[in-house]
This record gives C-alpha cells, sequence and structure tokens, in this order.
C-alpha cells in the first residue's frame, strides 16, 4: 500500500452462507479493486463469525474476533451490508458493533447496502444503521443502496444493481479521500461518556 492508498473494509453482515446480498458485494469488490490507489478487503459474518460481545476486555476475545476489530480499525472506508431482518439489520451486525470501539468508526466514510424481501422495507435498515453509525461519529453517504429479489437473476445481480453499488462505493471512496486526517466536529456523546 502506498501512503496515498486508501484501504476499503466491506463487511457483509448476514448470519447465513454467503447468496445474492454476498454476491452483490463482490461485485463492489471487484468495482473498488479496479479503482488506483485502493485496496479491498472483505469480512463475512457468516464465514469468519464474532464471538458474542458480552463485555469483557478487548484482549479476551478470541484471536479471531481481535482479527476483524483490527481490520475495522485499520479501514479507510466502511461498506456495511445487510439483509432486513425482523424490520431492521441482523444481529451478526449489530454484534460486531458493539464489539467496535468508538474511535474506529469515528470521522470514517460509511456506506450502507441492504436486502430485502419488498420494497416496503426500504429504511428499515439504512434508518436504523444510520443512527447507530451517527452515535459513532462515522461519516455516512448521503444515500444507500436497496436490493430486493427483483434485482437479482439466476442470484447474479441486475446492471441496476451494479449500477447502484459502482455508485456507492465510488461515493464511499471520494468520501473517504476527502475527510481530514484528524475527525470532524466535538467528540461525539458516546466518546465524552466513556473518557
Amino acid at each position: 500500500m502506498t501512503p496515498d492508498s486508501k484501504n476499503i473494509l466491506l463487511v457483509v453482515g448476514a448470519a447465513t452462507p454467503p447468496g445474492r446480498l454476498s454476491r452483490a458485494i463482490d461485485d463492489a469488490e471487484r468495482v473498488l479493486a479496479a479503482m488506483q490507489g485502493i485496496t479491498v478487503d472483505v469480512v463475512n459474518l457468516a464465514l469468519t463469525p464474532v464471538e458474542l460481545c458480552d463485555g469483557r476486555a478487548d484482549a479476551d476475545y478470541s484471536p479471531a474476533t481481535r482479527q476483524v476489530l483490527q481490520r475495522v480499525e485499520r479501514a479507510d472506508g466502511i461498506i456495511f451490508a445487510s439483509p432486513v431482518y425482523r424490520a431492521s439489520f441482523t444481529g451478526v451486525l449489530k454484534n460486531l458493533l458493539d464489539l467496535i470501539p468508538i474511535a474506529s468508526l469515528r470521522g470514517k466514510s460509511v456506506g450502507i447496502v441492504a436486502m430485502g424481501g419488498s420494497d416496503h422495507h426500504y429504511l428499515a435498515v439504512d434508518g436504523h444503521l444510520r443512527l447507530i453509525l451517527a452515535w459513532f461519529g462515522a461519516v455516512v453517504a448521503p444515500t444507500s443502496v436497496y436490493l430486493t429479489s427483483r434485482d437479482f437473476t439466476d442470484g447474479a445481480p441486475s446492471a441496476r444493481a451494479i449500477d447502484e453499488i459502482t455508485d456507492l462505493a465510488a461515493s464511499v471512496v471520494a468520501l473517504t479521500q476527502r475527510l481530514p486526517a484528524t475527525p470532524l466536529g466535538p467528540a461525539t456523546l458516546a466518546e465524552r461518556a466513556w473518557s
């Protein structure tokens, strides 16, 4: 990695084996990998489970869990992807967010990809995840990607879905490249509570 290069982490927050959402994130990975100065890392929580957040010190979690947290910390930008589950994002993604130190997301550019069964749930993941990302002080792309089964043929994303994922990836990269080295604004309320 060169000093100017940026590392973008893609997090697939599904508990089940890779399916359509993972295929969509594979396309995001390809788009990002083709960009000059961008390295890409992918954490799929179905393939790389993290331990249950139970309040113990970070050092007391398994090496696999600590490695995922280090990958989040090292990332310059992140795209979180989740299926809609019970009118929100998945428990495995919430568990990861519960484990992430506040400083690991503060001032970091973030994008959101959600997938639901119908258009009726298009803000379920977006709305809930944005609130939590605001708590961290992350800089979230203004729009997100929402996919349904109509966006796939034989498990592969449609051209429209790929275009939207490409636009989101480009937005996260653009934000990452333009954000200052120090976080914007005052410390988050969450940080003040812990200091």
